[in-house]
């Protein structure tokens, strides 16, 4: 199978004692391309040295998450501009809301959303999006900006049949992960009525490991492990779930 993990954090410290065996142990699982999305001005330079590293399979991504966002958060996003307006990227992300840590700063998690929409219709990107416990917050940015230029994921859905309605009807894809794999996950009853033209795979590592490693290091050879899921839940053949997770993708990010 030749496969996309399209959003891990391969260059997340968690890798630094073996980052080349894990890269190597997902090329030979047949995961030929790896999309890094960035965190903030903290993970660029290791997103970056990734990327040199592994050519070719490590791609990078450049966004402010937004658990990073804070008071300061506009000395980030300028950050993120200047990077943009200097290099090529696959993508703008991860952005977006994220309610589950903190509500604090939601007034600036949206202006920061909407600042990095922009810059997705300016620099003709895609844009990754988080949506921790914020579906309906990020959609209504998201659906009031999108003038049909705007594509992207909705990074790590785990939403009910309804929103994934929302999602296709924006012409944005569902990033689906280990959630998939999780007993109590609510996927399966929401991936039988999904169309796989609108999926992508993504392992979100090192966190949320499939089943049966759950609650260990999570990394990209975990793919396939979620390809076969996606197969089990969608009633298709693994081979078919994998050529189209990975068209959509390749498509996708070469907007």
């Amino acid at each position: 199978m030749n496969l996309v993990d399209s959003h891990a954090h391969i260059y997340s410290e968690k890798f630094n004692a073996d980052r080349a065996e894990a890269v190597e142990r997902s090329r030979q699982e047949g995961v030929n391309k790896i999309y890094m999305p960035n965190i903030d001005h903290t993970s660029i330079d290791a997103m970056l040295e990734a990327e040199e590293k592994y050519k070719g399979t490590c791609i990078p991504m450049m966004g402010l998450h937004p658990t990073s966002v804070d008071k300061d958060f506009e000395r980030e996003l300028y950050l993120v501009e200047e990077w943009l307006g200097k290099r090529e990227f696959a993508a703008v992300g991860e952005c977006g809301i994220d309610l589950y840590w903190d509500k604090t700063f939601l007034p600036q998690q949206q202006e920061a959303l909407k600042v990095q929409v922009e810059l997705a219709k300016k620099y003709k990107l895609p844009i990754v999006l988080h949506t921790r416990d914020s579906f309906n917050e990020t959609y209504d940015i998201i659906a009031a900006a999108q003038d049909g230029s705007l594509k992207g994921i909705f990074h790590c859905f785990s939403g009910t049949v309804e929103e994934a309605e929302k999602v296709k009807d924006l012409g944005f894809l569902m990033g689906i992960g280990g959630v998939a794999t999780f007993k109590n996950g609510g996927l399966d009853n929401v991936l039988p009525h999904v169309q796989l033209e609108n999926v992508v795979l993504e392992t979100d590592c090192p966190y949320l490991a499939p089943t049966p490693h759950r609650g260990k290091r999570n990394e990209p050879v975990y793919l396939p492990l979620i390809a076969k899921r996606v197969a089990e839940l969608m009633q298709k053949p693994v081979e078919e779930v994998a050529e189209k997770t990975t068209a959509n993708a390749l498509t996708l990010f070469k907007l």
